[in-house]
């Protein structure tokens, strides 16, 4: 950790680590700092710098005189910082810009201090006049102004349409809430919530599900210890209603063959009253420890954690074979861009076309494990209809023995597309983007 305490430094040593070494924003989210409110504010500099990142360039660009790209990065990291202390935090402009200042001198150098001064108070000097992008290019100017990759704002309006498009790319910039899963095995619903009112925690009802409730924050619950004692998970509700999708049974067979980090299998066996199998799998072996974590801490014994290549899996002489296959495939990630705010700069266009070479190859290898009779369910974490609904027919297209069930009456209507899929949208349900569809084995 480093050695100077204040919450800014904190992040401007994450923010560094994540452009020289690549490191992910999520990697930060279990350290500690000897001040947990500290903690909580370099997390919050360290995600908004990064969803906000090119409309902070693009304003840094207009009052610096100089090329912004070519300035060494620990003192274009403090740049943005301040920035983002005005315009998002709302911290007193005077407080911000001495920070900015006096972060740059120890960081930086001491005249350092001098430029990040001029820079700050130019900007605050045109707060009420900002510049707008005006590149020639409405798309590229909606993604500068929207902090997203023009590719991404690009698609989104050709199938959303504007209106649609900008509040959907304005959510991947919203603080996440929380949606906490009752593990009812050991509590009800009622009396989770009563003991969250005895907490003094806010707390809203779930639109879509009974055992689900919405918090805006989770750190008194996580010093309560109620995550610790198994009473409930952090679970979006778009995940948890794949597994409504899923629809498990108690007794049954179900297969997790891409697990980690656990949640569907754990809600899976929960909803089967932990009778039954839930075999979970995952090539990462790290990765299978978490779940297996998980499901102790859940005091769940139906849970079965292994290590396994699912494409090696499926050619075994002797393979396992489910009631139930999930297959929650690796993805572009498009529906999960405001919790994970580094994933939109990582992605590129290109990678779509890989990842659905790889979903093709999972959903067969997936297939090849559902008994007859069976249920196989392929999910995503993505908008994108190129990893949902057109994997779906071209899985339907070389699988024959497959045929596709419509999620009606598993989930709520609003979610069930004309098709019969499962899909949620951030901009229209509120929720994570997830997609779903049941492929039943003849």
């Amino acid at each position: 950790m480093p050695t100077d305490p204040n919450a800014r430094a904190i992040a401007l040593d994450r923010l560094l680590q994540i452009e020289t070494e690549g490191t992910y924003v999520g990697h930060f989210s279990g350290e500690e700092t000897e001040d947990a409110r500290e903690q909580r504010q370099a997390s919050e500099y360290v995600a908004g710098v990064t969803r906000q990142r090119r409309w902070l360039d693009f304003l840094l660009a207009h009052y610096y005189d100089g090329d912004l790209a070519a300035m060494e990065s620990a003192l274009r990291q403090i740049l943005r910082l301040g920035l983002y202390d005005v315009l998002f935090l709302r911290t007193p402009p005077h407080a911000a810009v001495h920070e900015a200042v006096e972060l740059a001198k120890r960081r930086v150098r001491p005249k350092a201090g001098g430029l990040v001064n001029g820079v700050l108070r130019a900007v605050l000097r045109g707060l009420a006049d900002l510049p707008e992008p005006d590149t020639g290019d409405p798309v590229r100017d909606l993604a500068i102004r929207t902090s997203h990759p023009t590719w991404i704002a690009r698609r989104w309006l050709a199938r959303y349409g504007e209106a649609d498009a900008r509040t959907l790319l304005e959510l991947g910039n919203a603080r996440p809430a929380y949606a906490l899963r009752v593990n009812t095995l050991r509590t009800t619903p009622e009396a989770f919530r009563a003991r969250l009112d005895d907490l003094g925690v806010d707390w809203e009802p779930s639109a879509y599900l009974d055992d689900f409730v919405r918090v805006e924050q989770l750190q008194p619950v996580l010093r309560a210890g109620l995550l610790g004692m198994g009473l409930c998970a952090v679970q979006d509700e778009a995940a948890a209603l794949v597994v409504r999708v899923l629809d498990p049974q108690p007794g049954e067979t179900v297969l997790d063959v891409a697990a980690a980090p656990g949640g569907k299998a754990l809600y899976a066996a929960i909803r089967m009253r932990d009778e039954g199998r839930v075999l979970a799998f995952d090539v990462h072996p790290a990765r299978a420890e978490m779940v297996r974590e998980s499901a102790a801490v859940h005091g769940l014994a139906s849970v079965e954690v292994d290590v396994a290549d699912l494409r090696a899996m499926a050619q075994r002489p002797d393979p396992p074979s489910g009631d139930r296959v999930l297959l929650d495939a690796p993805c572009s990630g498009l529906g999960v861009l405001a919790k994970r705010a580094d994933l939109r700069w990582r992605r590129t266009l290109d990678e779509i076309g890989q990842l659905t070479d790889l979903q093709d190859e999972l959903l067969d290898a997936a297939a090849a494990l559902v008994r007859p009779g069976g249920l196989l369910v392929y999910s995503t974490c993505t908008t994108e209809p190129e990893e949902n609904a057109e994997r779906v027919e071209a899985f339907l297209g070389r699988q024959a023995a497959f045929v596709l069930e419509r999620a009606d009456g598993l989930v709520p209507e609003a979610f069930v597309t004309e098709e019969g899929y499962f899909a949620a949208l951030p901009h229209v349900h509120g929720t994570d983007g997830a997609f779903a569809a049941r492929l039943r084995r003849s």
